[in-house]
């Protein structure tokens, strides 16, 4: 039986790679499009791909649906994730290793690659109290000013009172969906800060944020760091129902990609 195995084996290996092949080839005929990351590039390594502040994502076909429809995918709420890793096209790029602040920006290009720009939602007129019909164009959606300089690492300085320099990252989706519920100012300051002073050990860092950084600055470099954080603007300017225009907001799930 083992000798059997070992005859057949070789032998699927090489189907199995002629079909990947195939499938690589199929691929690289259907239309992609550069997409800009609201990061710039500026929050990876110089080693990542992602540092080049674009990605290259194909247009979704009908077998790609499938993955929106996908119960298990649903119920483990990694529908958009799934869809993300079948759609871009750029090597060497995990989603779990982009930051949300792209993340968000790629969910949004991809409608737009896969049914197009216009996106009918529900609005409530603030003057009136009365929920609206409008329709927002995806292409209008700007990314929000980011200006902070990094390192080759992807760290940014903050200084704390003058007095102490730390170095920080933003986040991946990896590295954000583990923090812990129980620890979740504690856990992000130890996932941001990589160094202190001159200090990179994780335990020099964790003494630090549990002995030395006080609530008060802390909750600054918070602040500090969520007015400065690269992303989409989701704030959006409407018709009003007598007339006028307001601004509202508008969020995006798995329904996203259906209408």
């Amino acid at each position: 039986m083992a000798q059997l195995t070992d005859r057949v084996s070789p032998n699927q290996n090489i189907i199995d790679i002629a079909k990947q092949q195939w499938e690589t080839t199929k691929r690289n005929t259907i239309p992609t499009e550069i997409v800009q990351l609201p990061s710039a590039g500026k929050i990876y390594p110089k080693t990542s791909p992602l540092s080049s502040g674009q990605l290259e994502m194909r247009y979704m076909t009908a077998y790609d649906e499938d993955i929106l429809t996908n119960a298990s995918f649903l119920r483990e709420g990694i529908v958009l994730d799934k869809l993300l890793t079948s759609l871009i096209v750029t090597p060497n790029v995990l989603v779990d290793d982009i930051a949300q602040v792209d993340k968000d920006a790629l969910i949004i290009q991809s409608r737009i690659l896969s049914y197009g720009p216009d996106y009918p939602v529900l609005v409530t007129d603030p003057s009136t109290g009365v929920e609206l019909k409008r329709t927002v164009d995806l292409t209008k959606i700007k990314h929000l000013p980011f200006t902070l300089e990094s390192n080759d690492l992807g760290e940014f300085e903050y200084e704390i009172n003058n007095n102490t320099k730390i170095k920080f990252v933003f986040l991946s989706v990896k590295q954000t969906n583990s923090i812990s519920e129980d620890k979740t100012i504690s856990n992000l300051l130890q996932g941001m800060i990589r160094q202190v002073g001159e200090k990179r050990a994780q335990a020099d860092i964790e003494h630090f944020i549990r002995y030395e950084f006080m609530a008060r600055d802390a909750k600054t470099f918070r602040s500090y760091v969520q007015s400065n954080t690269p992303g989409i603007d989701t704030n959006i300017e409407f018709e009003g129902e007598l007339g006028g225009t307001f601004n509202s907001r508008f969020q995006f799930g798995s329904d996203f990609f259906w209408f």
